[in-house]
C-alpha cells in the first residue's frame, strides 16, 4: 500500500492549502466591503475641489495654472503606476503593467523617455527589473491609503511638470467596476482638461479670497491632482480585494475538485489491493 500512503499525503496536503484559500477568500470578502466604502467616500471630495477650482477659473480667465498648460518643450513624460503590495489577485497587477509596458514602447519609440512613480511593491519590483527610471516608489500602504504618504512621492512629477520638463503625466491604475470586473487604465492627469474643469452649474458668482485668488487656485489645483491620485489607489484596492476574493475562491474550488479526484485515485489502488489479497488468499487455500 506504498501507493495509497502516498495519496494520502497528498490528498492531506491539498485539504490543508484548501482550508488556507479559503481563508484568504473570507478575509478578502471582509476587506472588499470596507475598500470599496473607502473608494465610494473620496469621490464627491474630488468633485467638490473641481467644482470651486472650475468657479474660480471661470471667474479669472486671465490666470491659467500651469497645470493647464501643455509643455511644447518637455522631452518627457511620466507616469504614475499603482499596484499592489502583495500577489495571490489574479492577473490584477500584470494587466495594468502590460497596458504601462505598451505605453512605454509606443512612447519609445517616438523618442520619448519616461520617468515612473512606482505605488505598490509589485510596480517597484516590476520596473526595476526592466531598468525603468524609477525616481520615486512608495511601498507598504497597507489596506487604508493615507495621502501623506502619497504626495511626497508624486510630487516629484508635478513640480518636474510645472518646471516644463515634462510634457505630459499619466495615471495608470485599476478602476474597480464591479466584483467580477477590473478595468486596468491608462489616462492622462496632465495637462488637465479644460472640459473636465468645466463647472456644471448654470450661475457663477465670484467671493473675496484671502490672500488672492491665483492663491487659492494654485492650491486647489494641487489638491485636486492630489485627490484624482487617492481616487486611483482606492480604486486599486478595492479591485485587489475583489480579484482577490475571486481569485481565492477559484483556487478553493480547484482544491477540491483535486481532492475528489485523489480520492476516486486512491478508493481504486485500495480496492485493487484488497482484491489482490483475496486472490492470494483463495489461490493458497485451493493449494492446501
Amino acid at each position: 500500500m506504498a501507493a495509497g500512503k502516498e495519496i494520502r499525503g497528498k490528498i492531506k496536503s491539498v485539504e490543508n492549502t484548501k482550508k488556507i484559500t479559503k481563508a484568504m477568500e473570507m478575509v478578502a470578502a471582509s476587506k472588499m466591503r470596507k475598500a470599496q466604502d473607502r473608494m465610494r467616500a473620496a469621490r464627491p471630495y474630488a468633485e467638490k475641489v473641481r467644482n470651486i477650482a472650475a468657479n474660480l477659473a471661470h471667474a479669472n480667465p486671465e490666470y491659467v495654472h500651469p497645470f493647464m498648460v501643455t509643455n511644447t518643450g518637455g522631452k518627457k513624460v511620466g507616469f504614475i503606476v499603482v499596484s499592489t503590495d502583495k500577489g495571490l489577485c489574479g492577473g490584477l497587477n500584470t494587466n495594468v503593467l502590460r497596458a504601462v509596458t505598451n505605453k512605454l514602447k509606443e512612447l519609445e519609440g517616438e523618442g520619448v523617455k519616461a520617468d515612473v512613480v512606482a505605488i505598490g511593491n509589485k510596480a517597484a519590483g516590476f520596473f526595476n527589473r526592466i531598468g525603468a527610471n524609477v525616481v520615486s516608489s512608495v511601498v507598504g500602504m497597507g489596506d487604508t491609503p493615507h495621502l501623506e504618504k502619497l504626495i511626497g512621492p508624486v510630487k516629484v512629477l508635478l513640480d518636474a511638470y510645472q518646471a516644463g520638463e515634462l510634457s505630459a503625466v499619466y495615471l495608470c491604475f485599476t478602476r474597480f467596476i464591479n466584483t467580477m470586473k477590473q478595468e486596468p487604465l491608462v489616462e492622462q492627469l496632465l495637462p488637465l482638461n479644460a472640459t473636465t474643469l468645466q463647472s456644471e452649474t448654470t450661475h457663477q458668482w465670484d467671493y473675496i479670497y484671502e490672500p488672492d485668488p491665483v492663491a487659492v487656485i494654485d492650491e486647489l489645483m494641487v489638491r485636486y491632482v492630489e485627490a484624482l491620485v487617492y481616487q486611483a489607489v482606492a480604486e486599486n484596492m478595492a479591485s485587489e480585494q475583489s480579484a482577490r476574493m475571486v481569485a481565492m475562491k477559484a483556487a478553493t474550488d480547484n482544491a477540491g475538485n483535486v481532492i475528489k479526484e485523489l480520492k476516486l485515485v486512491y478508493n481504486k489502488t485500495r480496492q485493487a489491493a484488497i482484491t489482490k489479497e483475496l486472490s492470494e488468499i483463495v489461490a493458497g487455500a485451493a493449494a492446501v
